[in-house]
């Protein structure tokens, strides 16, 4: 499963590319407004920063206005994925997109109908939101399996990618049912290598190495 960063926050995203934690990056106008940056001044600089997909959004709600602001970003970076809403409008604007040859992220899924309906539109990613549909005590990860039940069907291409991931055990459980990505914050992906009896374990041997009275250097 491809790790895409959920997050405008580039210091963090920079770390992450270090580590080999980094597939791609999404972005949305929150984690910009969080930011506090221009938002062609950091999409920009985070599409230089990693080869993968760079999500970026548009926020007009209707199809000229998504088509002219999916062209304004496009030019941001040669990664970049342009994201539409699953709308009408927004199922239109992918099709007009990917048939120009840009990668489309179409995002706020929480269906699978919506889901078949984004794959026929030729969206390069599916956004299915699991922490959204959890709020509602709807289980999220439900949809994931009905999302890839139905791709692997029919041999879609679209991609799932698991968003408004909260935990690292919405990353397992995703990876689990067959996600292609997950898009989490960077604290989320951090927690993934946390374990107590890790951190106990490392603690005994340190204990008894001390011990020992030795040193390797």
């Amino acid at each position: 499963m491809k790790f895409f960063v959920d997050t405008a926050d580039t210091d963090a995203i920079a770390e992450l590319i270090e580590l080999g934690m980094v597939d791609g990056v999404t972005t949305n106008p929150s984690l910009i407004h969080k930011s506090g940056r221009d938002i062609k001044e950091v999409i920009a600089q985070i599409a230089k920063m990693t080869d993968g997909p760079v999500s970026a959004e548009t926020v007009a709600t209707d199809y000229e206005g998504m088509i002219a602001e999916g062209h304004e970003v496009a030019k941001l970076g040669d990664n970049i994925a342009i994201k539409v809403p699953l709308t009408w409008a927004g199922l239109r604007a992918c099709k007009t997109l990917t048939s120009e040859g840009h990668m489309v992220n179409v995002t706020l899924c929480f269906s699978a109908n919506q889901a078949l309906l984004a794959a026929k539109a030729g969206a390069t990613f599916i956004s299915p939101f699991i922490g959204r549909l959890d709020d509602l005590n709807l289980d999220g990860m439900d949809l994931i399996a009905d999302i890839r039940e139905i791709y692997d069907n029919y041999g879609f291409e679209t991609q799932i990618l698991a968003a408004s991931i909260r935990s690292a055990n919405h990353m397992s459980d995703a990876a689990k049912i067959g996600a292609d990505v997950a898009t989490a914050p960077p604290d989320v992906i951090k927690k993934m290598a946390l374990h107590p009896l890790t951190d106990k374990g490392l603690d005994a041997f340190l204990k008894d190495w001390a011990a020992t009275g030795q040193s390797i250097l």
